[in-house]
């Protein structure tokens, strides 16, 4: 699993870190939270997924756990991105609830795609639907979805152009039982979200409508 591992990460402490907080988070945090990151870990995922947990963010909320994953074929990344779950015993009035999960996808396009003007309300839509297909409920959704064009000149002139999509995104899964959400199907659906952003096909005959982004090549590491 560690070809997911650097592409998204902030700091140079590596895996290393992603474990030892990830032992500090399900020892001393409540017993939802722990629920939930248990959850995350037991999740099954498409063998296309490469997913490990990554450092998670340290002052966005009391308690963090944080995932990376890739999409990778025939040894290529085709898209890669970060799921965060945070929680806040208290609750938080922007959150409308006591956890939120925020995410980060990104994948490379064509050129003639990355020009579509309806490309961002698309990708967005993408968002939402993956949610809603799964059957989950949430609340206070909100995001940005950027698209750069990359063109290279001098001694980088013979490089093609290149452009990338990028979603930025946060909502509020609901609480079910012990006040714990379904953060399984949650992040089951997060990789819908990123399997269709790569490119690759449905899974199930039942999603042949769906729409998929066609690839040139897949995300460069930062």
């Amino acid at each position: 699993m560690a070809a997911a591992q650097g592409r998204l990460s902030d700091g140079a402490g590596g895996m290393d870190d992603a474990k030892e907080g990830e032992r500090d988070a399900t020892e001393t945090a409540p017993l939802p939270f722990r629920a939930a990151v248990e959850a995350l870990r037991a999740a099954r995922l498409r063998p296309e997924i490469e997913i490990d947990p990554t450092r998670p963010p340290q002052r966005l909320a009391p308690y963090a756990y944080a995932l990376e994953a890739a999409v990778v074929a025939d040894d290529e990344d085709l898209a890669d991105g970060r799921l965060v779950l945070l929680h806040d015993p208290a609750g938080h009035d922007a959150w409308q609830g006591s956890f939120r999960l925020v995410t980060l996808v990104r994948a490379e396009l064509e050129l003639e795609m990355a020009a579509d003007p309806l490309l961002p309300e698309v990708c967005w839509s993408w968002l939402t639907g993956a949610l809603q297909a799964r059957g989950l409920s949430y609340g206070e959704a909100s995001g940005t979805v950027t698209r750069a064009s990359s063109h290279y000149f001098g001694g980088l002139a013979e490089r093609p152009a290149a452009s990338q999509i990028e979603i930025r995104a946060s909502w509020t899964p609901r609480e079910g039982l012990g006040g714990v959400p379904d953060t399984a199907t949650h992040l089951a659906a997060w990789c819908d979200l990123l399997c269709q952003v790569a490119g690759l096909p449905p899974v199930t005959p039942g999603d042949a409508s769906v729409v998929s982004l066609p690839q040139r090549r897949g995300p460069q590491s930062r």
